[in-house]
């Protein structure tokens, strides 16, 4: 059997100075550790297949397969504020572009796969554990019904690579929408080559939205249609308590997709100033700072467009402020109405906000789980005499006086108390990859070569929001002495 991927390679035929062309380094024993068969499937590829020794080789880097054009991607990018006027896939490669199922083109890139011209003295290799952590988190977003890159296949490499100490080699098979960054037009912008960027953004509205390929102002619309995917995205990403951790502009997609798992975590207890990366010394990227660096990032687009607006600079800055203006909006939408469907709400009401805003104060003082809070406040919609939302708090009485009102306002609507629950468990999972559940994973890989524990996981994860009595341990929150104050980047 030949493992035939179908790519078409449209990036790589944009002109050389995008990108450089490097193939994978060969690794010395490819295994495959997982394969995700239902996303194969939607790429058009045979699991079967890919699961051979042949395979595996390929998902590792060793060999390159037919039809593959492997680039590197050139890009810089703000890292925590500062300017790399370079940066690239250091440590990743595209092989190429795939037509799925639904007629969406996709990239398949390998990470971890080796050096590269833009690697800057690093060894373009990725540990287990963060190739690990990566399938974990992004197929468990995907599941979520948030817009992310995923994982075709993780495959361990008969290698070691040094970091603090020797730790097992890894790639990890990325599928994404493109890996085009903010930090790839602000790669053009530095150099002040603004034929490139209008090439590029051609190529991303071709690509990404099509829609605008017609509007009178087609670089204006690309900014605003940006702007709202982002504000749509970091609004999902607050419903659900997520924490990116490191939302540099070269980690920031103009498709709109979660991308870069690196030191990401969900919260266990609500704390608005929560922070898990042990990069993130002074808090930039924490959970609540998300969507003012989501606009920061997209000021920084903005920046790079100019050029295309207006040969006028004061009519151009103008105009992407007005673009820009609608960030805010866009975003208080989509996370005030995520909350109303947390709680129950399906009409908007004066007083909801406030509502909302209680709660949330209220789980902050008392060290509530956010997940459970949200989740058991469902079971208590449809059981009023359930009180395991009660039990998240430090003290009980505050979401006493707090559930009261919500059953007042709940009690204005006409919606049944069966309705209620089912539309709020729709919404709020109960399993969300916890960072004890994924050390416990990484620890039993990287130890004891023993899978078992990150499958029984990705499985567990793949319903979110289903019980599931068998692995109801998944959704506890972590003792005291399991709990993970820090993540890290990997690199």
């Amino acid at each position: 059997m030949t493992v035939h991927f179908p790519f078409q390679n449209s990036y790589s035929a944009l002109p050389d100075s995008f990108f450089a062309r490097v193939a994978p380094t060969p690794v010395a024993a490819p295994r495959l550790i997982k394969l995700n068969r239902p996303l194969a499937v939607q790429l058009g590829l045979d699991p079967d297949v890919l699961e051979t020794r042949e395979g595996a080789e390929i998902l590792a880097g060793k060999t390159v397969p037919a039809g593959a054009d492997p680039i590197a991607m050139a890009y810089a990018g703000h890292q925590f504020g500062q300017f790399v006027p370079q940066l690239g896939d250091g440590r990743a490669v595209l092989l190429g572009e795939v037509i799925d199922k639904d007629g969406i083109r996709r990239d398949i890139q390998l990470k971890g796969s080796g050096p590269t011209p833009f690697s800057r003295r690093g060894d373009g290799r990725a540990a287990l554990g963060p190739v690990l952590r990566e399938y974990i988190v992004s197929e468990a977003m995907f599941a979520l019904g948030i817009p992310t890159t995923r994982s075709l296949a993780a495959v361990v490499t008969g290698e070691h690579v040094i970091r603090e100490t020797a730790l097992p080699g890894a790639v990890l098979t990325r599928v994404a929408s493109s890996h085009i960054r903010v930090g790839t037009f602000q790669f053009f912008a530095v150099r002040r080559d603004t034929d490139a960027i209008r090439r590029l953004a051609d190529h991303v509205v071709a690509r990404h939205y099509p829609e605008l390929s017609g509007a009178e102002r087609p670089y204006h619309a690309l900014l605003g249609g940006v702007v709202a995917r982002q504000a749509d995205l970091v609004a999902r990403w607050l419903l659900v308590g997520f924490i990116h951790g490191v939302m540099n502009t070269d980690n920031s997609s103009i498709s709109g997709e979660t991308i870069d798992y690196g030191p990401c975590a969900f919260m266990d207890a609500y704390n608005p100033a929560q922070v898990f990366s042990s990069i993130d010394e002074m808090g930039r990227y924490a959970y609540a700072n998300q969507p003012r660096i989501a606009l920061w990032n997209l000021t920084r687009l903005a920046e790079c467009l100019l050029p295309l607006f207006s040969d006028d600079q004061e009519k151009a800055v103008a105009e992407a402020q007005d673009i820009l203006g609608a960030f805010s909006e866009t975003f208080s939408d989509a996370y005030q109405a995520g909350l109303r469907k947390k709680i129950g709400l399906f009409t908007e009401r004066d007083g909801d906000d406030a509502l909302i805003q209680d709660l949330l104060d209220a789980m902050a003082k008392n060290q509530a789980d956010f997940t459970l809070t949200f989740r058991r406040l469902g079971d208590a919609a449809g059981d009023p005499a359930a009180d395991d939302a009660r039990a998240q708090f430090m003290d009980p009485a505050a979401f006493d006086e707090w559930a009261r009102r919500w059953h007042e306002r709940t009690a204005l609507e006409p919606q049944s108390a069966a309705e209620r629950q089912a539309a709020m468990h729709a919404v709020n999972p109960i399993f969300i990859p916890r960072n004890h559940r994924i050390e416990a994973v990484i620890q039993a890989a990287v130890n004891d070569d023993n899978y078992a524990p990150f499958e029984e996981l990705v499985k567990v994860l793949a319903k979110p929001l289903e019980d599931q009595p068998d692995y109801a341990a998944y959704a506890d929150p972590p003792l005291p002495e399991q709990r993970v104050l820090q993540t890290f980047c990997g690199t």
